[in-house]
């Protein structure tokens, strides 16, 4: 049931002694696992948010002239397509596809979006 350690120490047989390298590789997981957890929570883009008026017409959670944040995203969360076609849709305005709202042109609603800025918000609101 017990072994006898280097310098006369005795220890059981059936507990693994904990390693220096074992608590490293223990700690340095934690870390990775931490910074996954920052990327993919994604902090609100507020300065896009306000630059591009979303607010006007959307809220996080409840329809107001348009549909909510978390109605877009149930709607297009598994659609393979939605990410080209929203982005497209922020970049230039459109046709109202839902409900009798169009969406405003950049003009109207604070100036050109560029490509990585409509990807940001798009991979934003997906995520709600």
């Amino acid at each position: 049931m017990f072994t006898r350690l280097a310098g006369g120490v005795r220890a059981r047989r059936d507990v693994v002694p904990v390693r220096p390298r074992h608590v490293a590789l223990a700690a340095i997981l934690a870390s990775l696992l931490l910074l996954a957890s920052r990327a993919l929570a994604q902090p609100e883009p507020s300065a896009l948010i306000d630059q591009q008026h979303c607010m006007f017409c959307h809220t996080n959670d409840a329809p107001f002239l348009a549909p909510s944040f978390q109605e877009i995203a149930n709607r297009y969360r598994d659609d393979p397509r939605a990410q080209v076609m929203l982005e497209h849709k922020l970049r230039v305005g459109g046709r109202a596809h839902w409900g009798n709202m169009a969406m405003p042109s950049p003009a109207e609603r604070g100036g050109p979006l560029s490509p990585e800025d409509a990807h940001t918000l798009v991979v934003w609101v997906l995520r709600h």
